[in-house]
């Protein structure tokens, strides 16, 4: 049989795919969401097995990805079901290769490689806190932001953004059906890097984000979310609407990210050097509207852990996802689509396109005080 490189194959698969397959219907769109999967597992089965023809392409290599995946859904980096999907793109991969008469069998089919995949059914039956979880993290972080509870006598804007920021995350995780990997940066994945305020639409009360279909989704923000990330917001006082709506708060990630956007702009390094010594690297990041990274799903995991110590909840499986409530995620985004009661009312039940404004931005130049490296500077 003829050696067809992995790339020349997925080339060619997503190029059918693109043009509409008789396979089924959204085709179009399905290349579009595959690309990206498919081109991280060409890269990946080539640098850790060195494999890139497809006629090398055995069980063992298809294992070897289900245990990958399985391993970045135990840190937390994907859920089960986001592992599941980007298996099952390589495998309809592949399906689609020995179709074509270019490989004799599918290696991503065979029960040894799948059964190393996470299993959504084996989630724990408490992986949802207790709504007296949810309450008790709820009071603390609201009190703290808010000035209200015991500690709450420091009233430095540094410490007043940090508690809001802290109180708007534990808020959206609580009261919308948004995931983790949807809200904070995925270093795995190039696409998921975090949600922005130009995401938000407090006007129709939604929140776009990439769906673990890699789509897309507008997904409902109810009362006790949206309240804390407009308090957020104005404290926050981002630059632009393409700053993230958590910057990570790690200091040598947003030096890093200066110090390339201004390489990128055309300044020398000792130029660069002169404007880190005059300025924290935050400061100069919103001084020069350069966009920091968002903090990651580990580092709002670790927020969190430390939030709970602070609130007294004992929680030892803890993950951005546990704090949601009880919600019907895809019946949320199914919603989310649809006007409010209130629009509705507002428009007399008419059919009309509702524009989707957005908040008003700052000059950059405003506000030029540091994003508030904590304490350890790492989440």
């Amino acid at each position: 049989m003829t050696e067809i490189a992995i790339t020349d194959a997925v080339d060619a698969y997503l190029q059918r795919k693109a043009v509409g397959d008789p396979d089924g219907p959204g085709a179009g769109a399905y290349a579009a969401n595959a690309e990206s999967i498919l081109r991280r597992f060409a890269d990946w089965i080539d640098r850790e097995h060195g494999v890139e023809s497809l006629a090398a392409l055995e069980a063992d290599h298809m294992r070897a990805y289900a245990a990958e995946l399985r391993d970045r859904t135990d840190r937390g980096k994907y859920t089960a079901s986001t592992a599941g999907t980007y298996y099952a793109v390589v495998r309809a991969f592949l399906s689609w290769c020995v179709r074509g008469g270019i490989v004799d069998t599918n290696p991503a089919a065979t029960e040894t490689a799948t059964a190393e995949l996470p299993r959504t059914e084996q989630r724990p039956a408490d992986d949802r806190w207790t709504a007296e979880h949810r309450r008790r993290l709820e009071t603390y972080v609201r009190k703290r932001a808010l000035g209200t509870g015991a500690d709450g006598t420091d009233r430095d804007p540094e410490t007043r953004r940090n508690r809001l920021r802290e109180y708007a995350m534990v808020a959206l995780l609580a009261h919308s059906s948004v995931r983790g990997a949807e809200l904070f940066r995925v270093p795995e994945d190039d696409r998921r890097t975090g949600a922005t305020w130009e995401d938000v639409d407090f006007y129709a009360g939604t929140i776009r984000v990439l769906g673990k279909s890699q789509r897309l989704e507008d997904v409902r923000l109810l009362a006790p979310a949206r309240t804390p990330l407009r308090r957020y917001r104005v404290v926050l006082d981002p630059p632009s609407n393409d700053w993230p709506l958590f910057p990570t708060r790690h200091a040598p990630s947003i030096a890093r990210r200066v110090r390339e956007t201004l390489r990128d702009r055309g300044y020398g390094e000792d130029e660069i050097e002169s404007l880190l010594e005059r300025r924290t690297a935050s400061q100069l990041a919103r001084e020069r509207s350069i966009v920091p990274p968002a903090i990651t799903t580990e580092g709002a995991r670790s927020v969190l852990k430390r939030l709970c110590a602070e609130a007294g909840v004992d929680e030892d499986s803890l993950t951005p996802r546990s704090v949601r409530g009880e919600h019907d995620d895809e019946r949320s985004r199914r919603e989310a689509s649809q006007p409010t009661p209130a629009l509705r009312a507002s428009v007399g039940e008419r059919s009309i396109a509702v524009p989707r404004p957005r908040p008003s931005v700052p000059d950059a130049g405003s506000n030029p005080g540091a994003d508030g490296d904590g304490p350890t500077g790492t989440n």
